[in-house]
């Protein structure tokens, strides 16, 4: 009896291999041939199951989101609004092995994405989902005298800064934490 193959399985294997290629060599140059080989499966495989390389970026971006986004929820449990925030955008840092790749997949896909309108519009599908999100938070939480969405924007763009900075080493971790912390505490009013 033939052995049940796992679809979704055998794409995140493929979109693992292209995120690691990705953050040693960036998306331009990577094949699907090289993806087959940094996974040790057929070229043949990699076409099965994409069709195209912006295909299998797409996929691989998803894949990012739906990591942080797991890690967020995990630890949202019983979170006020500005724990909730924090906590969601401390797993976008890049804080540890897991999320430095993210990091460097997530730069290589700006790049990316800049000449492919397909990947762009993902992206910015993504990211209008996060500031709704913080702002809702924001607003829950009654911040007062402040715009929720650019106050969104605003932490996001500060994230994004601070994870450039980390992944490029000019800064120790625990001073873009130090960052997030004090531009939360103005956000959310607090001394």
């Amino acid at each position: 009896m033939p052995r049940k193959v796992d679809h979704r399985e055998r794409r995140e294997l493929l979109a693992d291999a292209l995120m690691r290629l990705a953050a040693t060599q960036g998306l331009e140059g990577v094949s699907l041939r090289q993806v087959a080989a940094e996974a040790g499966v057929s070229t043949g495989m990699v076409q099965h199951y994409f069709r195209t390389k912006d295909e299998m970026m797409t996929f691989a971006l998803g894949m990012v989101g739906d990591r942080i986004r797991a890690r967020s929820e995990a630890a949202a449990v019983s979170a006020s609004p500005r724990e909730l925030v924090r906590g969601v955008l401390l797993q976008i840092l890049p804080l540890d092995d897991a999320r430095r790749l993210e990091g460097h997949v997530g730069l290589a896909f700006l790049a990316y994405a800049a000449v492919r309108p397909a990947i762009r519009e993902g992206l910015r599908k993504d990211a209008a989902g996060m500031r709704g999100f913080i702002a809702q938070q924001l607003r829950a939480a009654g911040a007062d005298g402040i715009d929720p969405e650019l106050a969104a924007t605003g932490l996001m763009a500060l994230v994004d800064g601070l994870g450039m900075q980390l992944l490029s080493g000019q800064y120790a971790e625990k001073h873009a934490v130090a960052a997030l912390d004090t531009q939360l505490a103005l956000i959310f009013g607090e001394s």
